[in-house]
């Protein structure tokens, strides 16, 4: 089944496939592909999208995926409103009162899990686990569930279970923790100063003994790990990610494009798996981008044919 895949998950264009963009995955066989509101019309025109990526692959369990968070991160706008589901809602709502938590957002992960089915979608990328921190920038904010890293640790175990029992995966984000970042990483490079004793204690913990089969890294700098090199580019901040953190399942990097990373697109993509990300994630579509993130993307290996397979289980 994996026979022959790159290491790398892409974006494409617009609602129907190109026919540059099926010979590119003819050709490159990228390890998955991830889906934005610009690809999304329709229930009817989306399932024919998906329905149309996995026939070049042969396979009804090709991986797709989707960044449907609910409040500001929500690519499925043309056929649902989740613009009050934010992290901040979930938390807050967990505080005041578990039961009613329990009964909303099972409500809100059924109805997500059961349109991503409907589109063919089945990883979501979900949830944020980042902490909350005062003074930092709005890129995480009402995505977090939360100032408390044991709630957001409890929420997120809850999350990634409802969505696994809907036959839907999860990739956590954005390990080891993006809370404290100051600038939005899709701009510039965020740098956290806070020792590594603090980030232990607060942002490192909701990550620790998570379920889930993905993680995404974060385009962070922690000084106290490593000066320089961000998550994504650093085999210092990967093997702590391994070692004490205890993620043992697919490291996904963040957006190669993203302006965090200084580097150019194929140079981003070797320092990612030099480092140790499993996958690379390329989601602009941008077609000369999308050659250079496959041409520098290896095959797939044992390991990740192992938890793609493990992946598959949890699929109906």
């Amino acid at each position: 089944m994996m026979k022959n895949r790159r290491s790398f998950v892409i974006g494409v264009k617009s609602t129907i496939l190109q026919a540059k963009e099926k010979n590119f995955l003819k050709k490159y066989k990228p390890w998955g592909v991830i889906l934005f509101s610009r690809n999304i019309k329709s229930i009817t025109q989306t399932k024919k999208l998906t329905d149309n990526i996995r026939k070049i692959f042969k396979d009804k369990k090709y991986p797709i995926l989707i960044d449907q968070e609910g409040g500001r991160v929500s690519r499925l706008n043309e056929l649902i409103e989740s613009s009050i589901f934010t992290g901040e809602f979930f938390g807050k709502l967990y505080n005041q009162n578990v039961k009613k938590f329990n009964v909303y957002s099972e409500i809100f992960i059924n109805q997500t899990c059961d349109l991503l089915e409907k589109i063919g979608v089945n990883i979501n990328t979900v949830p944020v686990l980042d902490v909350r921190r005062k003074k930092s920038s709005k890129v995480i904010g009402d995505r977090s569930f939360g100032f408390n890293p044991k709630k957001v640790s409890k929420i997120g175990d809850y999350f990634i279970n409802q969505f696994q029992k809907n036959n839907i995966a999860t990739v956590i984000k954005h390990i080891p923790g993006h809370g404290l970042a100051k600038v939005d990483s899709h701009k510039s490079t965020p740098f956290i100063k806070s020792k590594l004793k603090n980030l232990n204690k607060i942002d490192f913990l909701p990550f620790k003994n998570k379920k889930s089969l993905f993680a995404m890294t974060s385009h962070v700098i922690y000084n106290d790990i490593d000066i320089n090199f961000t998550t994504t580019h650093s085999n210092k901040v990967i093997k702590f990610i391994r070692n004490k953190i205890k993620f043992k399942n697919l490291l996904i990097s963040d957006d190669i494009s993203m302006k965090s990373l200084k580097f150019s697109i194929s140079e981003n993509t070797k320092k990612a798996f030099k480092a140790g990300c499993n996958l690379v994630l390329h989601c602009n579509a941008r077609y000369g981008e999308m050659i250079e993130v496959a041409e520098n993307s290896p095959k797939v290996n044992a390991f990740i044919t192992k938890k793609t397979s493990q992946f598959y289980k949890i699929l109906s």
